[in-house]
């Protein structure tokens, strides 16, 4: 299904259709404040290993990223957090930025990589956010599939064309960016930039 929602005042209605087809382990294709990304409820294990199969990868291997609303499930998934680190999240999100943190204990071991860690985001996108909050807990993110020309990154239709019958719902927010996040890993103490994308990212390293 192509499924279009306003970009700044998403209906009600079909954001109650996009959280029900999750809730029932369905996969989505969403915007965010970068690239397109595909989707799931974070509590649903088939439906992850359903993604890492649309991209033709190892579950593990697929980089996941826990989208959220805010940073009020921080705790649930990431070990305790430093001020400093705090801060800068705080600063920093929403924005085109993914955080590397440690792994909770709560993180499902599915989605777990060697060193133990998560990437944290929180899109600076409305229906994204909208998405997230009714649902309650966090999307389990990754990239669209890579063997695709650019443009299907941008425009949700070309999306739907190319990938619709592998999932249940491709939302049309408008056209997207070809810009990934920006990366930066807090894991060390100081934080170290991993990928350079959307965002500025300077101020944040140097902070």
């Amino acid at each position: 299904m192509l499924l279009q929602i306003h970009p700044d005042n998403p209906q009600p209605r079909n954001i109650k259709m996009v959280v029900d087809c999750l809730r029932a382990g369905g996969v989505i294709i969403y915007p965010t404040d970068t690239i397109y990304g595909i989707g799931c409820d974070i509590s649903n294990p088939e439906a992850i290993a359903r993604i890492a199969r649309i991209k033709g990868i190892d579950v593990k291997k697929a980089q996941f990223s826990f989208i959220c609303s805010d940073l009020s499930h921080l705790s649930d998934y990431a070990k305790s957090v430093d001020t400093p680190t705090f801060r800068l999240l705080k600063a920093a999100l929403p924005g085109p930025y993914t955080f590397i943190l440690e792994a909770s204990k709560q993180v499902p071991k599915l989605l777990k990589t060697k060193k133990d860690t998560v990437g944290i985001r929180v899109p600076e996108n409305v229906i994204c956010q909208t998405i997230v909050a009714e649902l309650g807990r966090p999307l389990i993110s990754a990239s669209l599939p890579m063997d695709i020309d650019i443009e299907y990154y941008t425009d949700p239709e070309l999306m739907f064309e190319a990938l619709g019958k592998l999932v249940d719902i491709v939302i049309d927010g408008g056209i997207g960016s070809v810009l990934f996040s920006t990366v930066i890993d807090c894991t060390g103490g100081a934080p170290v930039l991993v990928r350079e994308g959307a965002g500025e990212w300077e101020h944040l390293i140097d902070s």
